[in-house]
């Protein structure tokens, strides 16, 4: 009944599953059901009667866990992951970094090494029949660690943007490996490219005339750009003016004139370098008076006689290296009800999870976290928003990869869009308008996982650490992120 090969590989040291299952198999053409003395388990394979045992083992190698013992292994535990499937429909790796010369590990660590939020990450793939291995890049195992991921059938990437740089490591080459995983049909969430072009502020450009987005929306990636751009719709309309690699609100300017000459019409006029500009920066609320001339200055060249004294904890020189080495700055009309807050849209895949509603605090415009504001959770079907859910979910969201030069690529799996309420007051709920103010899938956190990390008043902090009641959220959205997950590998979207 079996070959030669066959039967060297059934007395060889492989798995007893893989055995049991060469051993049922050999009777059936369609599946494999092995016994043992006390489980069944049926295998959904096909194996012919005449068996040729390198070809079991290809076969039956996606029904056992991924051989991790060529990796440094950095997690002292894995506290709170489920029992893996006997049986997965696919293989996922986890991948995390351990910033060895970083307190804690870096400020996202749980007290066993994994990022705080990982665990429901993973029980999500495995309660959706996939199992999930945590694998923690250590980059003087560069090549080692991407021949082990060769082996998964997909990818998903939770290293904190900067960590591995902060180990070592080079983040671009990273990247291009995981590019190369990707050209081998792999799928990795997200992937370097989503993670460029859909966390760049031009993608509020690239997606101005959907329902999210506003026709005015500008993006310069040179200084005679910007200077002529920004005199022409500084003379229009208060503004945002956003820098591309900036985070927590740095280098995201609302500017109004002083003196509230704005012209009837787009392109009526353009503004003086001597006109003066009241400037508020988002990452502190912290507000500054200068010329036109002299933001432009700032913009470009950063502090200098030419710019005037600043209080902004940034730099500046946001266009510095030009847009290959990412100097860009977008240029969106300011919405005067950002005061009321941005709307937060979590979504795994194509499906909206929840909303949080981030108001500022009484007389701040940003709601980033750790200035005082306030946040409210509304559940995905809450009718006061209802128009931009459809807009979002309906109208736009098969059109968003595709307008981001991402076409090819699916959409992320935990990500997050934030929303700004450009209607007039009074406005009725039913009819505003909501416009995107940013997109981010780069690592994005589960917040009711954030007990879970390491700092200075809980240096032992651990998933244990989460309350019970919020471990049952957090259980749902990492089960919306299984199923996200199991849907774009089955090719569902």
């Amino acid at each position: 009944m079996f070959s030669g090969a066959a039967r060297r590989f059934l007395s060889s040291g492989t798995s007893a599953l893989a055995r049991r299952a060469a051993l049922a198999g050999a009777s059936v053409a369609t599946a494999a059901t092995a016994f043992g003395s006390a489980d069944c388990l049926k295998l959904d394979i096909t194996i012919p009667v005449e068996i040729d045992g390198e070809q079991l083992v290809k076969a039956l190698k996606k029904f056992e866990l991924v051989d991790l013992s060529s990796l440094t292994k950095i997690s002292k535990d894995d506290c709170g992951l489920i029992a893996q499937p006997i049986a997965p429909k696919y293989r996922i790796a986890l991948v995390e970094i351990y910033v060895r010369g970083q307190k804690y590990g870096g400020s996202d660590k749980s007290n066993n090494g994994h990022r705080y939020d990982s665990i429901p990450f993973a029980n999500g793939c495995i309660n959706s029949g996939m199992s999930c291995q945590f694998v923690h890049y250590v980059h003087e195992e560069h090549d080692k660690f991407f021949d082990v991921m060769k082996e998964f059938d997909a990818i998903i990437v939770r290293c904190n943007p900067g960590q591995i740089k902060a180990d070592g490591g080079s983040q671009e080459k990273f990247d291009d490996a995981m590019r190369g995983i990707i050209k081998s049909g792999i799928q990795v969430w997200p992937s370097p490219d989503v993670m460029e072009f859909m966390g760049a502020k031009d993608a509020l450009t690239k997606i101005a005339s959907l329902n999210i987005g506003l026709p005015d929306t500008l993006s310069y990636y040179d200084q005679d750009s910007f200077a002529a751009g920004f005199k022409k719709t500084m003379a229009f309309q208060p503004r945002v003016i956003k820098q591309n690699r900036g985070s927590s609100g740095e280098g995201i300017w609302i500017i109004k004139l002083a003196s509230g000459n704005y012209c009837t019409n787009f392109g009526d006029r353009l503004c003086s370098d001597d006109e003066v500009l009241h400037l508020m920066e988002a990452n502190d609320n912290h507000a500054e008076t200068h010329t036109v001339g002299e933001f432009i200055e700032f913009c470009v060249n950063g502090r200098t006689a030419k710019s005037g004294s600043w209080t902004s904890k940034g730099a500046g020189k946001y266009l510095e290296g030009g847009k290959e080495a990412g100097g860009m700055l977008v240029d969106q009309r300011f919405c005067p009800r950002i005061v009321e807050g941005e709307l937060r849209y979590n979504m795994a895949g194509k499906n909206l999870v929840g909303i949080i509603h981030k108001k500022p605090k009484a007389g701040g415009i940003s709601a980033v976290g750790g200035t005082g504001s306030i946040y409210t959770y509304y559940q995905p079907d809450e009718p006061l928003f209802a128009n931009l859910t459809n807009d979002f979910l309906v109208g736009d969201i098969d059109k968003i990869m595709p307008s981001l030069n991402l076409g090819d690529q699916p959409i992320p799996l935990w990500w997050t869009g934030d929303f700004i309420n450009s209607s007039p007051v009074g406005t009725p709920a039913k009819d505003e308008k909501w416009i995107i103010g940013e997109f981010n899938c780069s690592c994005v956190g589960i917040s009711k996982c954030l007990p879970a990390y390491c700092n200075d008043a809980n240096p032992n902090a651990s998933f244990n650490d989460i309350p019970s009641e919020d471990k049952k959220i957090v259980k749902e959205l990492g089960d919306m992120v299984g199923k996200a997950a199991l849907d774009i590998l089955d090719g569902k979207y």
